[in-house]
C-alpha cells in the first residue's frame, strides 16, 4: 500500500506507533515488522506527496533506532584492525543497486545465520544517478529492511567511490569539488558515517616523482577529510577512505601508497591539528568494476595480485595504523578466490554487478519485464555502445542502468518472485561471509562498535 495523504499515514500507524514529543515510541512491534513497515518504506519511496515521504522516512529511521538498528561509523573497528587488537577477517561492502528492500533483508538474513557482524551497505556516486537512490532513500530502505527481519546493530551506510569526475575537474577544479562537498553532506545527513573518497582519477602518471603524480589526489583527500572533519556529528568520527590507482587502471605499488600517505597527513596537519586521517586506503590490484566482458558476454577471468594486497595492508597496518587495503571490484571473482583476502590481511572488499547479475540472470526474473530493459537499453542507451563492443558485451555493461529506469517495475513483482530471488542472493551472500571468515564476528562488533544515536528533526505534519 502507498500512502497517499498525511492523514492516511497518521491513521494506519495508530496503535503501533505513536509520536512523544520529537521522537517514536512502538506500541505493537509485531505489527511493526509485519504490513506496516512494507507499507511505510513504499511510501517513503514512492509517495508524490513530500509530506508524505517525509513522514515516513522519519518514521522509520526513528523506529529502526528504538529497536537497535541505527546508521553508525566503523571507525572504532577499523582502529582496532590497525592495531592489530583485530584480524582474521575481511568486511564486505555490498553495493544494492535495485530491489534494495528485498535485497537488504537477504543480507540481513545472511548475517544473522551466519553470526556475521561488520557487513557495509554502500552507493556510489555514479550509482545514486543511474539506480535512481538518493542516500536518504537508500538508509531508509536498509533501515526498514533491518526491522523487518528483525536485525539489530550497527547499520554501516556508505557513499562510496565518491569521484572526482577527472574530465569536470579539468573544466573547472572548485566545482567539481564542491560538487563532491556537497554530496557528502547531503549523504553525512542521511546517515552516511562511512564515506570513500575518490580523488585518484586526477593522479598524473605523465609527472616525473610519485609525489607530483599523487599530489592532485593527496591534496584533494586532505582537504574533503577535513570538511567530513567539520560536518559530522558529535560523537561520531565518520570512518574515511582514500583511493590510490584508479580501478581498471595499472597496479598500486607500496611506494605510491607510502607517498601518497606521507604528504596527504602533512596537508592535513596544516588544516588543523590532530585532525583523524584515513582508515583504509583503496588500491589497484587487477580488478575492473564489473569484470570485463568478452564478445559473448560472459566474463573474463581476473588475476589479483594478492601479494600487492598483502604488502600494503602489512603498511598500512604497521606504519599509519590503518585497517588495511581495500579490494574494489571484486563480485565477480571466481569463488575459489574469496578465501584468499582474509589471508592477506585484506580490510575490506567491495561486491556489486554479481548480484546485479543474480537479479537478472534468475530462472525468477520475468522475462518479459527484462524484454522490456533490454529494449530501453537498445534504444535510449544505444548511442552509449563502443565501436568495438558485441551486442552482449553493451547489454552487460549497460544493464545497470535499469534498475533507476524500471524501480517501480521491481518493487511491484509479486511477492513470491521477490522472495525467490532474495533467497538467491542470500545463498550467495552466505557463501561469501564464510569466504571471508565473517562468520562469528557479531561479538567482535559490538565490542568496538557504540552506536551514537543522531537526533533527527521531526517533519512539520508528525510535529503537528
Amino acid at each position: 500500500m502507498i500512502y497517499r495523504t498525511i492523514d492516511q499515514l497518521k491513521h494506519n500507524i495508530t496503535g503501533v506507533l505513536a509520536i512523544d514529543g520529537r521522537d517514536v515510541v512502538i506500541l505493537d512491534e509485531r505489527r511493526l515488522r509485519g504490513a506496516l513497515i512494507d507499507d511505510l518504506v513504499y511510501s517513503a519511496v514512492f509517495s508524490t506527496d513530500s509530506e508524505v515521504k517525509s513522514s515516513a522516512r522519519w518514521l522509520i529511521r526513528r523506529a529502526g533506532a528504538r529497536l537497535g538498528c541505527m546508521a553508525c561509523s566503523i571507525q572504532a573497528l577499523y582502529e582496532a584492525m590497525g592495531s592489530g587488537a583485530v584480524s582474521g577477517f575481511t568486511v564486505p561492502a555490498i553495493n544494492l543497486r535495485g530491489i534494495t528492500y528485498y535485497s537488504a533483508r537477504a543480507a540481513f538474513r545472511a548475517a544473522m545465520k551466519a553470526g556475521a557482524g561488520p557487513i557495509i551497505f554502500e552507493i556510489a556516486r555514479s550509482e545514486i544517478g543511474y539506480t535512481d537512490q538518493r542516500p536518504s532513500e537508500y538508509t531508509v530502505v536498509v533501515t526498514a529492511a533491518a526491522i523487518k527481519t528483525g536485525y539489530t546493530g550497527p547499520l554501516f551506510l556508505q557513499g562510496d567511490h565518491f569521484q572526482i569526475n577527472a574530465k569536470k575537474y579539468t573544466a573547472d577544479p572548485f566545482a567539481e569539488v564542491q560538487a563532491i562537498k556537497s554530496l557528502i553532506q547531503e549523504a553525512i545527513e542521511a546517515g552516511f558515517y562511512n564515506i570513500d573518497i575518490d580523488a585518484s582519477t586526477i593522479a598524473d602518471l605523465s609527472k616525473p616523482t610519485i609525489r607530483e603524480q599523487q599530489e592532485g589526489n593527496y591534496s584533494i583527500t586532505a582537504d574533503i577529510t577535513a570538511m567530513i572533519r567539520q560536518t559530522e556529528p558529535a560523537g561520531v568520527t565518520v570512518s574515511i577512505g582514500g583511493e590510490i590507482g584508479e580501478i581498471g587502471d595499472k597496479n598500486t605499488t607500496t611506494e605510491e601508497f607510502t607517498v601518497f600517505m606521507d604528504n596527504y597527513l602533512t596537508e592535513l596537519g596544516e588544516k588543523g591539528a590532530g585532525l583523524k586521517g584515513i582508515s583504509k586506503i583503496s588500491i589497484q590490484t587487477g580488478t575492473t568494476h564489473g569484470g570485463v566482458p568478452l564478445p559473448d558476454g560472459s566474463i573474463a577471468e581476473a588475476k589479483i595480485d594478492f601479494d600487492t594486497l598483502e604488502e600494503i595492508s602489512r603498511v598500512a597496518k604497521s606504519e599509519y595504523g590503518l585497517s588495511g587495503a581495500v579490494q574494489h571490484g571484486a563480485s565477480t571473482l571466481p569463488d575459489e578466490a574469496f578465501d584468499r583476502f582474509p589471508k592477506t590481511k585484506t580490510s575490506e572488499i567491495h561486491l556489486a554487478t554479481g548480484f546485479q547479475n543474480i537479479i537478472y540472470d534468475s530462472r525468477h526474473f520475468p522475462a518479459d519485464l527484462k524484454d522490456r530493459i533490454y529494449a530501453y537499453i537498445n534504444t535510449d542507451l544505444k548511442g552509449e555502445q563502443k565501436e568495438n563492443d558485441t551486442d552482449e558485451q553493451f547489454i552487460y555493461k549497460t544493464r545497470k542502468k535499469g534498475f533507476g529506469r524500471f524501480k517501480k517495475d521491481m518493487w511491484d513483482l509479486p511477492p513470491d518472485i521477490l522472495e525467490a530471488i532474495g533467497a538467491e542472493l542470500e545463498d550467495k551472500l552466505s557463501f561469501l561471509f564464510d569466504r571471508l571468515n565473517l562468520s562469528g564476528t557479531r561479538d567482535i562488533m559490538d565490542r568496538f562498535v557504540k552506536p551514537v544515536d543522531v537526533p533527527l528533526k521531526i517533519p512539520p505534519p508528525l510535529a503537528q
